[in-house]
């Protein structure tokens, strides 16, 4: 008990997604361990509050939970009894947590694979584990059945027909689909056979991580979150247009980096959004911004080029009401829906559309907002900076600097002390690179951006509610292009950055991304 008690007071230390350890004894012959109390709603309580779990949430799930799980078996432990009631989204961390370590067993090299004694609970269970020869991928078996449980609702032992000897649990998804590749992972989690089933827990990591950064033909659901703290937003108001809409969550992980592009921080988060049907089986997510105010511009200070000098100042202070925007950029798919053509130079249904002039995408918003009955346009400049920063002043959404695993741009540059990169020389699909704080996609590269002002030399005299500038002739002729693109420097990047071609510009690094109000 005492060697096992040690074995999670280390682990403890490693990561918070396991309750740190305070205290281990024996008192009255019964052995007790303290640890740290994890507020939040166990997974088995879940769906109680909020629903069953979505692809992109179940994704969270496998995700964290592996992470955690590679940790556990490094240390030569197996858990043991990972269920949804041992799965807590702890509300202050705003991560999942596993926890309940009391029947965790170490493994002895010396022994082989038999654990001693049996611990089951029923339908988590690998068939191994309960003849008392538990194994890492027992534990691996144990997570496929808690998400079975967490998209179906109901319990394991219901899922698995022992007639046919096999699983059946897509046959209780209620109307819900689950892409092909998820339920091959969930499938090679949870079978009977342990050859056949995920060795190990970072084997089973690059499956999922691989199938939703790297899989074709498919837009890349997000990293995802169940909450966040500094990303939470709050819930959308029910007003008559919201209330026509059904709203979702979805999860995600943003990053922060240094100046040497690595990685330093990694942070779970929260949004709301919902889903435009335009037939045909092709859809248009956009996401809840929430309104506020924030410092527009860039301060004189900022590394930029010469060009971009005085143009992004002064910084003013912008109240925007709040507005959904796109999760991704309008992608061909749904540029083909609407108007009937691609006019895009780098062929694919999931790539942001390009060669797009900006009375282009006003005639796209117009046959949107016919279409469905709600008003759809191009962002002001305001609501797309406040969106892309995210609650950052940093010169990036990421940090202090940005590369090419954050974004799609000509890596033979950089912006401070990152190392150069790959120019990939073409866009790639939306959702390829990690969101920003609040959910959005490729707000940095891949394709410029339109909005609805029109160009002017500095911010003096701008609007401060968030609304568009147009107030002459030349501001209707030359428009503002937000974002940078596949072709571009890095500074070109930063979410300060202001670009401007005339309105009937088109090219192969043009795009758009759209408001609903």
């Amino acid at each position: 008990f005492a060697e096992e008690a040690k074995h999670l007071e280390n682990l403890g230390k490693q990561t918070t997604q396991i309750p740190t350890l305070f205290a281990y004894f024996t008192e009255d012959q019964r052995q007790y361990l303290i640890q740290e109390f994890i507020d939040g709603l166990t997974l088995e309580q879940w769906p109680k509050e909020y629903g069953l779990l979505s692809e992109d949430q179940i994704y969270f799930v496998l995700e964290r939970l592996l992470v955690v799980l590679k940790i556990v078996h490094s240390n030569n432990i197996i858990h043991r009894d990972i269920k949804p009631a041992n799965i807590i989204f702890h509300k202050e961390g705003k991560d999942l947590v596993l926890v309940d370590f009391g029947v965790s067993k170490i493994v002895d090299p010396s022994l082989g694979t038999r654990t001693g004694t049996q611990v089951s609970s029923l339908g988590y269970t690998a068939p191994e584990q309960i003849m008392g020869k538990a194994r890492y991928a027992s534990d691996l078996y144990s997570l496929g059945a808690t998400c079975l449980e967490l998209l179906t609702g109901k319990s394991p032992i219901d899922l698995y027909d022992f007639d046919e000897a096999e699983w059946q649990w897509q046959k209780h998804l209620t109307g819900k689909k689950v892409s092909i590749e998820l339920a091959q992972i969930l499938n090679k989690l949870v079978t009977h056979q342990i050859k056949s089933r995920y060795q190990t827990a970072e084997e089973a990591y690059q499956d999922v991580n691989n199938f939703y950064s790297k899989k074709e033909g498919s837009q890349s659901p997000p990293k995802a979150s169940i909450s966040t703290q500094s990303n939470a937003q709050p819930s959308p108001q029910t007003s008559n247009q919201v209330s026509k809409i059904k709203i979702n969550e979805f999860m995600f992980e943003s990053v922060t980096v240094n100046r040497k592009g690595e990685i330093i921080k990694r942070t779970p988060g929260r949004a709301y959004y919902y889903q435009e049907n335009l037939g045909s089986g092709i859809f248009m997510d956009m996401v809840y911004i929430p309104g506020g105010s924030f410092l527009m511009g860039s301060p004189a200070s900022e590394k930029k080029q010469d060009w971009s000098k005085g143009k992004e100042e002064p910084q003013h202070r912008v109240t925007v009401p709040e507005y959904w925007l796109g999760k991704y950029q309008v992608t061909q798919a749904q540029w083909q829906a609407i108007m009937g053509n691609n006019p895009a130079r780098f062929k694919g249904e999931n790539r942001p559309v390009e060669k797009v002039t900006w009375d282009k995408c006003q005639e796209f918003c117009v046959k949107l907002s016919e279409r469905t009955g709600k008003r759809y346009r191009l962002p002001s400049e305001a609501e797309w900076e406040y969106a892309c920063r995210a609650g950052t002043s940093t010169p990036f959404n990421c940090g202090e600097t940005i590369t090419v695993e954050l974004a799609n741009y000509d890596g033979n540059y950089t912006y401070a002390e990152e190392k150069k990169g790959q120019y990939r020389q073409e866009t790639v699909e939306v959702g390829s690179f990690a969101p920003n704080g609040w959910g959005l996609y490729e707000m940095h590269g891949n394709v410029w951006e339109w909005c609805e002002d029109g160009w002017h030399d500095s911010y003096e005299g701008a609007p401060v509610d968030g609304s568009a500038w147009n107030d002459n002739y030349f501001q209707t002729s030359y428009k503002i292009l937000r974002g940078g693109s596949w072709h571009d420097y890095p500074a070109c990047f930063r979410s300060p950055h202001r670009g401007t071609v005339t309105r009937d510009y088109d090219y192969d690094y043009l795009g758009l991304r759209l408001v609903m109000e």
